[in-house]
């Protein structure tokens, strides 16, 4: 197996051709996330094997065993990525309030959950990947969600369009909320009526936080 691994390097892709080896160091991170969600997508997670990942983002499999220890971590790797790029667009500074900002950045992040097509394709496929942290421990996505929700409470607070009370409890409530929208949103309603779960989550969130 060692020899095996070490004569898999991972080689250059420019307009040379050549077959100069790539620093293991000096490949992108993003390079291998994304080639782990082509393959999710078209495979699902429970057939994908490292294997499969190494060789659809050509890398070697021991530089991708530097970085994750099985398919799980990487994608929980990606999950993570995507998540935290639907946070960093979704609250907008230009919010006429903080609660404002807050509600519609929640309402915004829960819509794009419901159906974005990794969190579909998991759902589909590999449900049980998701049981572990909604049941038992809290993922490094939902870590940043509180952190984030968290210090929207408190702005909000602070120029006193939400309600007092403890933020940590505030923000653990509407995490809670968000995940039954966002995960089992579909059971309840059709893509059609979607529109309609994301005003009456609006209306609830307003209502919770309004002084």
């Amino acid at each position: 197996m060692m020899s095996q691994r070490s004569s898999e390097s991972d080689t250059s892709s420019s307009s040379t051709g050549s077959s100069r080896p790539t620093p293991a160091n000096a490949i992108g991170e993003e390079r291998i996330l994304d080639a782990a969600y082509e393959l999710l997508l078209a495979i699902g997670m429970r057939r994908m094997t490292m294997a499969d990942i190494a060789r659809h983002a050509e890398v070697s499999r021991a530089t991708l065993y530097r970085r994750w220890p099985n398919v799980q971590a990487v994608v929980a790797a990606l999950m993570t990525r995507e998540w935290t790029t639907a946070l960093v667009s979704a609250f907008q500074p230009d919010a006429v309030d903080g609660r404002s900002r807050l509600v519609e950045g929640v309402v915004e992040v829960v819509a794009k959950t419901r159906t974005h097509p990794l969190m579909r394709k998991i759902i589909e496929l590999d449900p049980e990947f998701l049981t572990p942290y909604l049941l038992e421990r809290r993922g490094s996505s939902t870590v940043a969600h509180l952190a984030l929700v968290k210090a929207g409470i408190e702005s909000g607070q602070a120029d006193g369009s939400i309600r007092d009370g403890d933020s940590d409890w505030l923000s653990r409530q509407i995490i809670l909320v968000s995940l039954a929208s966002a995960v089992s949103g579909p059971v309840l309603a059709e893509p059609k009526e979607y529109p309609e779960l994301n005003e009456e989550l609006r209306v609830m969130l307003t209502r919770y936080l309004t002084p």
